[in-house]
């Protein structure tokens, strides 16, 4: 690009104050990095469609504000728990029933799962593809790639544990 807008000087000269915004927005600093990086990775794929140069500043700003609040929208749409706070609600599946478990079984309850999540949880476990790669196989977002294949792994996990308690029903108590 002409004027200096080549990628390496439009680094050098934004970089600071993207961050700087970034985490006054975020109030964290790897929140801020991430979203700096996304504006810049951004800004390699399309700044190239930018018309007027003198307009670089605001097309950055302006682009990294919309990342911040497309990731306030995920994070509201898909809340981030912590494994400990969500373990009552994860199917108990004790070590000696996994080692029962083979891929047979993990196959048959793979094809019981939704069909919109068989595919990008069989392209991610089974033929180790990632999600960029994923997104382009299927052609939908990144983000619709992950929130499928979390979804696709809950409902693979509990016909895993209803398929091991039917095997090992739980002893009845007396009463």
């Amino acid at each position: 690009m002409a004027d200096g807008l080549d990628f390496d000087n439009v680094v050098a000269r934004f970089y600071e104050p993207l961050y700087q915004f970034a985490f006054s927005l975020t109030h964290k600093e790897a929140d801020a990095c991430d979203l700096t990086q996304q504006t810049f990775y951004v800004w390699a794929t399309k700044g190239h469609q930018l018309r007027d140069p003198a307009k670089v500043k605001t097309w950055l700003f302006t682009t990294l504000h919309r990342q911040f609040l497309e990731s306030r929208r995920r994070l509201v749409r898909f809340p981030h728990h912590e494994l400990d706070a969500a373990s009552h609600e994860l199917p108990v599946i004790s070590p000696r029933v996994a080692n029962h478990l083979d891929s047979a079984q993990v196959l048959a309850a793979l094809s019981r799962v939704d069909d919109i999540y068989q595919a990008p949880v069989a392209l991610f476990y089974l033929e180790d593809c990632s999600y960029k790669e994923i997104a382009e196989i299927l052609n939908v977002p990144m983000g619709t790639v992950k929130s499928r294949i979390s979804r696709g792994i809950g409902q693979l996990q509990a016909l895993l544990a209803d398929a091991a308690a039917s095997v090992n029903p739980s002893p009845k108590r007396k009463v």
